[in-house]
Formats: C-alpha cells, sequence, structure tokens
C-alpha cells in the first residue's frame, strides 16, 4: 500500500515545524491535534495560534484530511508571515524615527550655534560701535549671506555705521 501522504504536505508549502499528534479516545475514535511552529517569526503572538483539533474515527480522518487542514495551515502560516513582516517594519520604522530624531537633535544644535555665533558677532560690533570705532564695528558684523534670517537687521545697522564714515558729498553739515 502506497500513500502520498508526505507530497502533500509538502504540497502545502508551509514554513515551519508542523507537529502532528494522534491520541486516541475511544475504541475506534482519535483526537489528532495538528499546529504549526515558525520561530523564524518574532512576534509572541505566535504562540496564541491554537492547534486545530480534529475528531473522528481512522476511516473519517483518512477521508479529507487534508481538505479539512489545508485552509486552517494556510491561514496560521500567512498570520505568521504578516506578522514578521510586521515586525521586520517596526524595526525599521524604530531605526528610521531614532535617524530622524538624531538629525532634528544635530540641526537644532547647528541652529543654536550658528545664532551663538550670530550674536556674538553683533555684541562685538556694538562693543566696537561704542568706542567710536565705526569701520571695526561695520567690518566685525556677521555677514547676511551667512545669516540671511537676520539679513535686514545686519542692513540696517551697516547703514548707521556707514552713516559714521568719511563724510558724504551729498550730507549738510553745520
Amino acid at each position: 500500500m502506497q500513500t502520498n501522504f508526505f507530497r502533500q504536505l509538502a504540497n502545502l508549502n508551509l514554513t515551519g515545524d508542523l507537529q502532528i499528534t494522534l491520541r486516541p479516545t475511544t475504541e475506534n475514535s482519535f483526537v489528532l491535534s495538528v499546529l504549526l511552529h515558525n520561530e523564524q517569526c518574532g512576534d509572541d503572538a505566535r504562540k496564541l495560534i491554537p492547534p486545530l483539533n480534529l475528531r473522528g474515527t481512522a476511516e473519517e480522518l483518512d477521508n479529507g484530511f487534508f481538505e479539512r487542514i489545508s485552509t486552517p495551515l494556510k491561514t496560521a502560516w500567512g498570520l505568521m508571515v504578516d506578522m514578521e513582516q510586521y515586525m521586520k517594519q517596526l524595526e525599521e520604522a524604530k531605526q528610521k524615527s531614532a535617524m530622524e530624531k538624531e538629525k532634528a537633535d544635530k540641526e537644532k544644535k547647528d541652529k543654536e550655534a550658528k545664532e551663538k555665533k550670530y550674536k556674538e558677532a553683533f555684541e562685538k560690533a556694538e562693543a566696537l560701535e561704542k568706542d567710536g570705532k565705526y569701520k571695526e564695528a561695520w567690518s566685525a558684523l556677521p555677514k547676511s549671506s551667512e545669516f540671511p534670517d537676520f539679513a535686514e537687521v545686519i542692513r540696517k545697522k551697516q547703514d548707521e555705521y556707514e552713516r559714521h564714515f568719511a563724510p558724504s558729498l551729498f550730507t549738510k553739515t553745520k
């Protein structure tokens, strides 16, 4: 007598370990338990998938065994594959989130450093202005090309310092 039991199991194309337990219950009756384990799935929810239990006589279990187990096993297998894919995507999202946070932190630090540099240059220019050194103050001002957010303030200060340079032919002198 030749069977094709294992060929039919192979045709299910399931990933993982298939555990089949046959337990006699009465004289001619059995409980057949079929459980798919997929250790590649990193989600512990896979352990919550219950075994498929079939009851019947040996003849009843022989007739229609694969028809009864194929859909539930493929569903369980698909669920485990989906869980594993979800876990991979979740991990990828965590990594990207960490990278984005790092990038945002770096941008924030760069912005703070740039604002500090602007403030220091502006304070130096104002200190030179107080000493009456307008040309040095003008040169000490931050460059508007480096600080476009403050370009208008820088230009106004430059104009103010320029008024103290050599007198213009077009301004009235007292």
